[in-house]
């Protein structure tokens, strides 16, 4: 994974304080923890056991998302939050149910409760489409929706904010190799996009004033060489839902 900051404009403007990723241990989980120590950021992991945290190599702490007491002490002493978490099974505690809607709702609660001002959750493309072919995954997309609807209520309160960023189709790569397209409205209904290019977004979501109480969709439209994605932030604020 590339590590190296490839804009400088950004360094000037870098989030202050540590951040909490929970999902860290996920492809795109990790790769928001390479970009934020890019930045130089302090980070925390949120992870299952010992070993997944040990392989990391940053600071962690073990915790379960079902636990509203492992969240309140995962938030403890950090000053925002990045969630990848997504489900991988369609029952049990890995469900979207348990994880993409529950989790989430947990730790946005634990998040503000503790005092933390700022929360950037990944979500999908297509959440609010309930008929959607993926919803038969465990109604993914409506479990998600309902994650990122008890967000937008709690950290819209005077001195929160939050970004909810909704990428199209999950695929590996290097950051930044990628022209990328931003909408609102759920509006796109297809697409694909690099976890490093959404993990770079939801960096830079954490100082972005544009970002601010946004959600937006955003999927790769071709392969074009980019030195920094803060750009695409310009206009988001004019994009109509």
């Amino acid at each position: 994974m590339n590590t190296e900051k490839k804009n400088t404009s950004a360094s000037k403007t870098a989030f202050q304080g540590k951040v909490l990723v929970a999902g860290a241990t996920g492809k795109t989980g990790q790769w928001v923890i390479q970009r934020l120590q890019a930045y130089g950021i302090p980070v925390r992991a949120l992870v299952r056991s010992e070993a997944k945290g040990n392989a990391l190599g940053v600071d962690y702490v073990v915790g379960r998302v079902q636990s509203a007491k492992d969240l309140t002490n995962a938030v403890d002493g950090c000053d925002a939050v990045i969630s990848a978490l997504g489900a991988s099974s369609i029952f049990g505690d890995a469900s979207p149910s348990e994880v993409d809607r529950d989790g989430v709702i947990r730790l946005v609660d634990a998040a503000a409760n503790t005092g933390i001002k700022k929360f950037i959750l990944v979500s999908s493309l297509c959440v609010t489409r309930t008929l959607h072919p993926m919803n038969l995954f465990g109604g993914v997309l409506s479990m998600k929706y309902a994650g990122e609807e008890h967000l937008r209520k709690v950290f819209s309160q005077e001195g929160r904010s939050y970004t909810i960023i909704r990428p199209g189709g999950l695929k590996d790569g290097e950051p930044f190799e990628h022209k990328l397209m931003f909408d609102k409205g759920d509006r796109l209904d297809s697409g694909f996009i690099n976890r490093s290019d959404v993990a770079e977004v939801a960096v830079l979501s954490l100082w972005m004033h544009s970002a601010r109480n946004e959600t937006f969709e955003m999927v790769s439209i071709g392969e074009e060489a980019q030195d920094s994605l803060e750009p695409y932030f310009e206009h988001l604020e004019t994009l109509v839902e």
